[in-house]
C-alpha cells in the first residue's frame, strides 16, 4: 500500500497515514471535514466553554487540544501533565498527525465521542526486523567489529530522514502488528528506482536483521525479490564514514601531554605510537584518508564523556533526554560537558559550535546546586545570562531551555529582544528570574535601566562567539567589562564566575579574551581548520608554475634558522613523491621519504624521525597524504604543502605540527620567531579551483596574502557569479542594500540586463518618477509587500474584475479545468470573490482517485498557494489580455536593529495589520524588473471640502516608532552603486538625436525613474559626482521632510583618458581604461558613444564629433589596457580637432602625430602649437590667446 510519512523519530520509529482503498484506510477528505467540523464545533458553535473542559486530567485520556503550530483543534492522548505558575502544561500526542505538543489547560476540551468515529490517521510503524548497529573498538587487541546496539545511530536516522524527502513514491508492505506498531518493509522510489530501505540500512552496516526464530526471510522472500545484507558477511573495515558523526559507545584515546586525542571510531592504531609498536608490515598500516575522523584539540587533558550514562549531568535531565531520545553526547559535547558542568571556563569551536545543546545540559546541572549560590548578595539578577548574536538564535536557545526546565528546578528563565523604545525597557520586570537570553545590544539596553543586572550574575555565555565579535565586538566586551568588575568584588569572593564562549570559527578577539576574561579556560577545538589558526601558524603562500615547483620548493629549504627544523613536504602522489624525492638528493638536501610503494617501513622512518638531534639540524620528510595517519607525527615545525590538499586534508596536515602551536595561554614573553610552526602552500596555475576557498581562509587566519592570489580570485568570484545568472536577485541586497553571506548565498548580486530590464515595462512602472497609488495586498515583512499600483483615473484592473465578478456569476461559466498546465493562466474563486492565477508547480498525482495539488500564484497580488486542481477554472482569452498586476514593493532607508537582517514578526505583524488591503500614497525613486522602491509611503485623508490632505501616517515612521526599525541611509546608494554599470550601458543604448527624442515627450511614453534620471542630465555632466532623480511633487500628498530626503544619488561615472591621431582617411581614439568589462561602443553620424567598467569604477565617454563620420564602416576594437575606435571620416581631409567643445580628458598622441604633421593645414610657424585644438585641450595652462585660436 502507498503511505505518506507524517513524523520519523528512528527507523524504529515514525509515523505514517495510509492512501488508497482498503478497509482500515479513511480516505483524507474524510479528515479534513473532521477537522473543519471540529473546528466549528469548538471554536464557534459551543459556547460554554466551561463545559467542555476536562474535570481530570490523567495519562493515556483522550481529548481534543488546540495546536499553536497547526492553528486547528486536534484529536490527542494525553502522555504527561506538570504544574505551573499559572496553569498546567501538559504533553499530548497529536494521533492524526504523529507529533507531541504541549498545551495549557485552558486549551483542553472533551472529546466528543461524534469526533472519535474515525480511525487515529496517524499509524506508528518500524522497520521489519531491522536494527540498528554501531562499531565496537577493542584497542587493546586492535580489532574493531559491528555490533548491535539498543539506539539507533545519528547518521542512520539523519540518512533515513533524507531518503524519505527524497522520495517522490513510498509504499509498504505489512509484515506484522505489536503494540499497535506496524512492521513493515518499506520501499521508496528517489529518480525512478525503488529502494527497500529496510535492505539499504543493513547494506551500509547501519542495522543488520534479526532473524525469526520460524526463519522469516528479507523483503526479497517477500515481494522485491532484492538480496538482504547481513552483518557478518560485510568485512569490517568497510566501515560507512557517516559513522564518525556519532561515536556513541566508542573508547577514546588521549595524549596527556599534548592534549591531543582522536575518536577510535574507525579501525585504526592511536596517533601517538612508539616505533616499536608498529607492524613490521607497513602496507596493511595504510588508511583511507578519505574516511571522516574526529580530532580534537586541548588546552588541558580532559576525560571524555561518550555516554549519557557516564556523562555529569543530574539524573532527571538524563532522563528527559533518554526520554526525548537523544542519542549520547557527540563528539564534541563529550569533552565540552565536563568542564562546562564543573564550572569552568571553557572555549569551544566546533563546526557544531552554533548548537545551543553544547552548553545548555551541562550549565543547567551546575544551577541545580543552590548551595553554590548562598554566597551571593540577596538582590534581584539572574545567575546565568546567555548572549546570542540575534533575536533567532535567542529564540532558539530559549525553547531548548523550556524543553528541558521540566526536570530541573525553576529557573523562571526570560527570553528578551528589546528594542530602542525606553518605556518598554523600563517596563521590564527581571526579579525571580534566574537565566536570561538575549542580545548583546538589547542586553545593554536593559542594563540602563535595571543597574543590578550584573550583581548576581555568575555564568556568562557567548552562544556563536564569532559571529559575535564579528557583529559587536564593541558590545561585547562592554559587557565583558561590566562582569568582569561585578565578579571581582569582595562579596562574590566564593561564588562561581564561570565564562562559556562557543562558536564554528575561531575569531582574532578571542586571544583578548583568553588573556583578559578567562581564569585557566579548557579550549576545545574540533574544527581541524581552526586549531592551527589558534596556534599561531604562519600560513606562506608562494604563487608558482607546474614547473617551478621543485625550484621553489628548494629556495624554501635553503635554511637560516639555527634551530632544530622538522620538515614535511607533502605530495599527491607516489610519482610526485619520488619526483621530490630525488631533486633533494641532487641538490644534496638529506631527505627521508615513506608511501605506499616505499621499501622503507614505518618502524625505520620514525627512528629517523625522532633522533636527537643537534642544533641547526634539518630533517626533511617526503610523504604522501595516506601515510599521516600511520605515522602520528605531531612534532613537526613546517609543512610544506607541494601537492596542493583539500580542505580537510589541509587541515589534517596541518595537525602535524600540533605540539609546536602557540596558544594564545602561553607565555608571549618568549620569542617565538624561529619556534613557531609554518606552513608552505605551492599554488600553481592548474589550482584556481581551488584558490577562492583558500584565499577565504587565509584572510580568516590573517596571514599575507599575494595581490596575484587577490587577482586571480577576483576573477572566480566573477565567474561564480555569471553561474548564478538564472538567479534571482538577492531578497537581502534589495530590502537592505547589502548581503552579509555572499559566500554562501544561492542568490544573484548582479544586474542582469534580461531579468532586472524587461523590454517591455508595464505602464505602472514605466511612468515617470513621482506620486502613485499603491494598494499593498501581500505582507512578505515589515517592508516588503506585494501589490498593485491602482489608476487615480481609470484602474483597468478594477474594470477587469468586475467584468470577471460578472461573467463568473452564471453557473455556466463556471467550467473547471481538466488538463492542468504548468503557466497557464486560470480562474480561482476565494472568499466570494475571483482571481487570476498562474500554475507555478504542479504535484505528482498521488492517486487516481485523489485531486491533483497544484501550486499557484494570484498573478495580481503576488502571493502564492497550493490547490486542487478542480478548484481551478478555465479563464477567457479577454480576460488574460491585461499583464500581471502583481508588482513588488519596498519601502526605502529603514532596516531592523541592531545590524539584524531579518524583521521580527510583531513588526511584520504590525505593518500588516496596519496597510494591508488599504490605498497609499507613494512615490517611486527606483524601479528593476518589477520590483519599486519607493520612499515615502503614506496614508492620505483628502478633506474635499476643504481642499486640503492629512498624511494619516508614513510606514517608514510606522516602522521607526515600533523601535525595532532604524534608518539607512545606504540603502538606495548601494542599489545605484549595483546598478550604475547597468544604467551607463543603457543610456549608451538609447542615445538618439535630439529629432527623435521630441517624439517621446509626455507621460504616457516617459521612460522608467532609473532611466528617466540619466537622460534629464546631459552626457557633459557624466563626470560630475553626482546624478540625481528629478524631484517631482507628489498630488496631493502633504509634503514633508522625508520625501524631500528621499532624494537619490546616481552612481559616479567617470570620463575616461583619450588620445587620438589621424590620418587622411581614418581617426584613430585611444580610450585608456585597464581591465574592461562589459564595454559598449555606439556609432552615429556626428557621436561616439563609449562606456564600459573597470573594477568598481564606472566610464562614459560621450564624444561629439568636430566632423561627420562614416558610422558604419567605424570599429572598436579591445586590447590590455585600452580600447582603440577606428572611425572613418565622411570626407578625406584633416582635422585640426576631435571635437566640438574642448574636454581635457582628450588629447593628441604624439607618438603617432608626426607621421601626418606635414599635411597639416596650418602655416609652418605655428605648426606645433596649433595643429589642432586637441593640442590646447592637452596643454592645460595654455594661454587664453592660444585657446582662442585653435577654436577658430
Amino acid at each position: 500500500m502507498e503511505v505518506l510519512v507524517l513524523e520519523v523519530e528512528d527507523p524504529s520509529c515514525f509515523w505514517v497515514t495510509m492512501k488508497g482503498c482498503g478497509p482500515c484506510i479513511v480516505d483524507e477528505i474524510e479528515y479534513k471535514n473532521l477537522n473543519a467540523e471540529m473546528n466549528e464545533f469548538y471554536g464557534m458553535l459551543y459556547k460554554d466553554v466551561n463545559a467542555l473542559k476536562p474535570i481530570v486530567i490523567k495519562e493515556d485520556q483522550i481529548c481534543v487540544v488546540f495546536s499553536e503550530e497547526l492553528k486547528c483543534w486536534c484529536r490527542a492522548v494525553i502522555k504527561s501533565s506538570m504544574s505551573c505558575t499559572d496553569n498546567y502544561q501538559t504533553e499530548c500526542f497529536l494521533v492524526d498527525y504523529g507529533k507531541y505538543i504541549f498545551v495549557k489547560s485552558e486549551d483542553m476540551r472533551v472529546a466528543v465521542e461524534t469526533f472519535m468515529q474515525v480511525p487515529y490517521r496517524a499509524k506508528k510503524c518500524r522497520l521489519y526486523r531491522t536494527k540498528p548497529l554501531t562499531l565496537h573498538v577493542d584497542l587493546c587487541e586492535n580489532t574493531s567489529k559491528m555490533i548491535p546496539a539498543k539506539r539507533w545511530d545519528f547518521a542512520a536516522i539523519k540518512y533515513f530522514q533524507n531518503l524519505l524527502k527524497a522520495a517522490t513514491q513510498t509504499t509498504a508492505q505489512l509484515c506484522a502488528v505489536e503494540d499497535n506498531t506496524f512492521d513493515i518493509f518499506l520501499y521508496v522510489t528517489t529518480k525512478d528506482e525503488k529502494i527497500c530501505v529496510n535492505d539499504d540500512l543493513v547494506s551500509k552496516n547501519f542495522a543488520h536483521f534479526e532473524e525469526a526464530e520460524e526463519n522469516t526471510g528479507s523483503s526479497a522472500d517477500c515481494q522485491e525479490n532484492q538480496t538482504s545484507l547481513n552483518v557478518e558477511s560485510l568485512p569490517v573495515k568497510n566501515v560507512n564514514p557517516a559513522l564518525a558523526f556519532r561515536p556513541v559507545l566508542f573508547q577514546l584515546s588521549t595524549n596527556i601531554e599534548t592534549g591531543l586525542a582522536v575518536s577510535s571510531s574507525f579501525p585504526e592504531e592511536t596517533y601517538q605510537r612508539s616505533s616499536t609498536d608498529l607492524n613490521e608490515n607497513t602496507a596493511s598500516s595504510f588508511q583511507n584518508v578519505g574516511e571522516e575522523r574526529n580530532f580534537v584539540f586541548l588546552s588541558k587533558k580532559i576525560e571524555p564523556s561518550s555516554v549519557l550514562e557516564t556523562a555529569p549531568l543530574f539524573e532527571g535531565l538524563k532522563k528527559e533526554l533518554t526520554r526525548k531520545k537523544f542519542l549520547g553526547p557527540s563528539f564534541t559535547e563529550s569533552y565540552c560537558w565536563p568542564p562546562v558542568a564543573q564550572g569552568c571556563d571553557v572555549v569551544a569551536i566546533s563546526y557544531q559550535g552554533n548548537d545551543p545543546i553544547l552548553y545548555i545540559p551541562p550549565l543547567l546541572t551546575f544551577l541545580q546546586y543552590k548551595s553554590c549560590y548562598k554566597a551571593l548578595p540577596s538582590r534581584t539578577g539572574p545567575l546565568a545570562l546567555i548572549l546570542c548574536p540575534g533575536w533567532k538564535k535567542a529564540e532558539l536557545a530559549f525553547e531548548l531551555l523550556k524543553m528541558y526546565k521540566r526536570c530541573s528546578r525553576h529557573l523562571y528563565p526570560m527570553l528578551m529582544t528589546l528594542g530602542q523604545n525606553k518605556e518598554a525597557v523600563r517596563s521590564v520586570k527581571i526579579r525571580g528570574c534566574e537565566v536570561i537570553v538575549t542580545t548583546p545590544y538589547s542586553l545593554l539596553r536593559l542594563f540602563e535601566h535595571h543597574r543590578s543586572l550584573f550583581c548576581r550574575l555568575c555564568h556568562l555565555v557567548l552562544d556563536e562567539i564569532d559571529v559575535l565579535f564579528s557583529d559587536a565586538a564593541e558590545q561585547v566586551f562592554t559587557i565583558l567589562d561590566y562582569y568582569k568588575k561585578a565578579v571581582i568584588t569582595e562579596e562574590r569572593e566564593y561564588s562561581p564566575h564561570q565564562i562559556i564562549a562557543v562558536g564554528t570559527h575561531w575569531h582574532k578577539h578571542i586571544a583578548q579574551l583568553i588573556k583578559e576574561f578567562l581564569n585557566d579556560p579548557y579550549i576545545v577545538i574540533t574544527a581541524m581548520e581552526e586549531a592551527p589558526i589558534c596556534g599561531n601558524v604562519q600560513q606562506v603562500v608562494q604563487l608558482c608554475t607546474n614547473s617551478e615547483r621543485i625550484a621553489v620548493l628548494l629556495k624554501i629549504l635553503d635554511f637560516t634558522q639555527n634551530n632544530l627544523q622538522k620538515v614535511l613536504v607533502f605530495t599527491n602522489s607516489v610519482n610526485e613523491a619520488e619526483m621530490v624525492h630525488e631533486a633533494l638528493k641532487s641538490n644534496s638536501v638529506f631527505s627521508l621519504k615513506i608511501h605506499k610503494e616505499s621499501k622503507f617501513n614505518f618502524k625505520y622512518i620514525l627512528e629517523q624521525w625522532t633522533k636527537k638531534y643537534s642544533s641547526g639540524t634539518h630533517v626533511v620528510l617526503v610523504l604522501t597524504d595516506d601515510c599521516m595517519q600511520s605515522l602520528g607525527i605531531r612534532d613537526a615545525t613546517c609543512v610544506i604543502h607541494f601537492g596542493f590538499p583539500s580542505r580537510r586534508i589541509f587541515g589534517q596536515r596541518l595537525h602535524s605540527m600540533s605540539e609546536n602551536f602557540c596558544t594564545v595561554i602561553k607565555d608571549s614573553s618568549v620569542d617565538q620567531e624561529y619556534t613557531k610552526a609554518r606552513s608552505v602552500v605551492l599554488l600553481t596555475e592548474n589550482r584556481e579551483s581551488h584558490s577562492l576557498g583558500f584565499l577565504r581562509y587565509l584572510q580568516h587566519a590573517e596571514a599575507e596574502i599575494p595581490p596575484e592570489l587577490h587577482d586571480l580570485t577576483a576573477k572566480m568570484l566573477e565567474a561564480e557569479e555569471e553561474k548564478k545568472s538564472s538567479r534571482p536577485l538577492c531578497a537581502y541586497l534589495k530590502t537592505l542594500g547589502i548581503c552579509k553571506n555572499r559566500t554562501v548565498c544561492p542568490d544573484r548580486h548582479q544586474i542582469n540586463l534580461q531579468i532586472d530590464v524587461p523590454q517591455n515595462l508595464p505602464d505602472k512602472i514605466t511612468q515617470t518618477p513621482g506620486c502613485v497609488t499603491i494598494l499593498p495586498l501581500h505582507i512578505v515583512n515589515a517592508t516588503n509587500y506585494f501589490g498593485r499600483i491602482v489608476d487615480k483615473q481609470k484602474d483597468q484592473y478594477t474594470i477587469l474584475a468586475e467584468e470577471m465578478n460578472e461573467y463568473f456569476k452564471k453557473p455556466g461559466n463556471k467550467l473547471t479545468v481538466k488538463n492542468v498546465e504548468k503557466l497557464a493562466f486560470y480562474g480561482l474563486c476565494e472568499n466570494a470573490l475571483f482571481h487570476r492565477v498562474q500554475v507555478v508547480e504542479i504535484f505528482p498525482k498521488e492517486d487516481e482517485k485523489v485531486f491533483l495539488s497544484v501550486k499557484i500564484k494570484y498573478i495580481d497580488e503576488g502571493r502564492t498557494s497550493q490547490v486542487q486542481n478542480y478548484q481551478l477554472l478555465h479563464l477567457p482569452a479577454r480576460f488574460q489580455c491585461l499583464p500581471p498586476q502583481a508588482v513588488e514593493f519596498i519601502v526605502c532607508r529603514v532596516k531592523p536593529i541592531d545590524n539584524e537582517i531579518e524583521w521580527k514578526p510583531e513588526v511584520t505583524h504590525y505593518i500588516d495589520k496596519k496597510i494591508k488591503g488599504k490605498l497609499h500614497e507613494a512615490k517611486i525613486v527606483h524601479t528593476l524588473g518589477n520590483t519599486a522602491w519607493v520612499d515615502p509611503v503614506v496614508q492620505v485623508t483628502r478633506l474635499s471640502v476643504l481642499k486640503i490632505s492629512i498624511n494619516e501616517y508614513n510606514i517608514r515612521s510606522e516602522i521607526l516608532s515600533t523601535g525595532l526599525g532604524t534608518d539607512n541611509p545606504e540603502h538606495i546608494t548601494q542599489l545605484q552603486k549595483l546598478c550604475g554599470l547597468m544604467k551607463v550601458l543603457d543610456h549608451a543604448k538609447n542615445l538618439e538625436p535630439s529629432s527623435k527624442k521630441e517624439d517621446t515627450a509626455g507621460p504616457e511614453n516617459a521612460s522608467n525613474p532609473q532611466n528617466m534620471s540619466i537622460e534629464e542630465n546631459s552626457t557633459e555632466n557624466c563626470n560630475s559626482s553626482e546624478m540625481t532623480f528629478g524631484n517631482h511633487q507628489c498630488d496631493g500628498v502633504a509634503q514633508t521632510k522625508e520625501a524631500e530626503d528621499s532624494t537619490l544619488h546616481q552612481r559616479e561615472c567617470f570620463y575616461p583618458e583619450i588620445k587620438w591621431f589621424q590620418n587622411e582617411d581614418t581617426v584613430t581614439v585611444r580610450v585608456k581604461i585597464a581591465s574592461i568589462a562589459d564595454w559598449k561602443c555606439e556609432f552615429s553620424k556626428e557621436k561616439v558613444v563609449f562606456s564600459a567598467g573597470s573594477g568598481h569604477k564606472l566610464y562614459l565617454a560621450d564624444m561629439e564629433l568636430h566632423q561627420y563620420i562614416l558610422a558604419e564602416k567605424s570599429t572598436c576594437v579591445i586590447k590590455d589596457k585600452e580600447a582603440i575606435i577606428v572611425l572613418v571620416k565622411e570626407k578625406k581631409g584633416v582635422w585640426c580637432k576631435l571635437l566640438k567643445s574642448k574636454n581635457h580628458h582628450v588629447s593628441l598622441d604624439f607618438e603617432h602625430w608626426e607621421d601626418f604633421e606635414d599635411k597639416s593645414p596650418f602655416p609652418v610657424g605655428i605648426k606645433k602649437l596649433h595643429c589642432t585644438d586637441a593640442v590646447t585641450e592637452d596643454l592645460v595652462d595654455s594661454s587664453e590667446d592660444s585657446e582662442t585660436e585653435s577654436d577658430e
